[in-house]
């Protein structure tokens, strides 16, 4: 955690900001890092960037303790939260939330989370998010790079199915050995069997990369008595220069490796080479494609994603409407409290 802040987050926070826009505690006023001020100010393009995260709203959430009249006796109180609404979007201090200039567009997505409802917040669904937010942008702030700041959560962080990874690789050639993945439609939606359970099928893994960064096939190529078999990971090894390492272990018992050991058995040295630590994250792959790049926050640091006090706002305005249990009156209510949260207070 520490060597990912250090690093990769700070250094690249470093590098944006020389070409973000900076306020003063008193007004809002662009001010350009003094290394860019030689350059005209037409060939300077703003970093802008944009913090994403969800929250659930209650139907039920009331503040607890609150004055009241001397002569107020008690009232009861709704049992459970109540109906929640879940609202995932992006806000940035240059715009406030992601949307339009003229707000007929939105990133802002409004999902009832549970079983028998919208069902749950997928890495597919923050891939369709990520994708509507990108649109938006480069549709009407198309003079500014733009960087999208996730949390380091697990469902941000997901790899493609098939991402390269030693965590099941046989140390020995087999037949037809690959990643299991549910099949999936057209429509992106999971196939079933007639018993509810997913239908799951077998992909080759992606290849890896020597260290000239040449594409290393992980299976025997056409024309080879093995083709099509899986190499395992002492012809992977073998391949790379590493003939000590290949006649380790395939794995440590219950794969727990001493600390700090990195050539205590073939997984845990393959863990360690670059390009299986270098894996982009689907997200990440997807943004890269269109053009803008992603960012993650240090684990266990959502402080530092200041759309956290935006929330915080925001659940405070809600608190003071009217209590109400029905769905309807709650998405106006949080549709209202995120709207009150104004630009400048983003700022400030």
């Amino acid at each position: 955690m520490v060597e990912y802040q250090q690093e990769v987050f700070l250094p690249a926070w470093d590098k944006f900001k020389k070409r973000m826009r900076v306020w003063t505690n008193d007004d809002i006023h662009l001010k350009l890092d003094e290394d860019l001020n030689v350059m005209p100010v037409a060939d300077i393009r703003n970093t802008v960037v944009w913090f994403h995260d969800e929250l659930t709203f209650y139907a039920h959430d009331r503040h607890a303790v609150h004055w009241v009249h001397e002569n107020e006796t008690a009232k009861p109180q709704p049992k459970g939260e109540g109906a929640s609404l879940m609202v995932a979007h992006f806000v940035s201090a240059d715009y406030s939330y992601l949307q339009s200039p003229d707000g007929t567009e939105t990133a802002r997505v409004l999902f009832k989370a549970g079983k028998g409802r919208d069902g749950y917040y997928t890495n597919e669904r923050i891939i369709q998010h990520a994708e509507k937010a990108i649109e938006i942008v480069q549709k009407y702030y198309p003079n500014n790079d733009h960087i999208l700041i996730f949390d380091n959560a697990t469902t941000h962080v997901k790899q493609a199915d098939n991402a390269l990874s030693a965590r099941r690789m046989p140390k020995n050639p087999v037949r037809s050995w690959g990643v299991t993945v549910p099949v999936k439609n057209t429509n992106g939606t999971i196939m079933c069997h007639p018993d509810g359970k997913p239908q799951k099928t077998k992909v080759p893994m992606e290849p890896g990369r020597f260290a000239n960064g040449e594409p290393q096939l992980l299976y025997f190529p056409d024309g080879h008595e093995k083709a099509g078999w899986f190499k395992g990971m002492t012809q992977i090894l073998q391949e790379r220069g590493f003939e000590a390492e290949s006649k380790l272990q395939a794995k440590c018992k219950g794969f727990q490796c001493l600390p700090g050991e990195i050539r205590c058995c073939c997984r845990r040295f393959l863990y360690n080479q670059p390009d299986f630590m270098q894996v982009d994250s689907v997200l990440e792959t997807t943004c890269r494609v269109k053009g803008v790049q992603v960012l993650f926050l240090p684990k266990f640091h959502c402080e530092l994603n200041f759309i956290e006090q935006v929330w915080g706002c925001a659940k405070r305005v809600y608190r003071e409407f009217p209590p109400s249990s029905k769905e309807s009156n709650l998405e106006k209510n949080v549709i209202d409290a995120l709207d009150s949260v104004s630009l400048l207070m983003m700022r400030r």
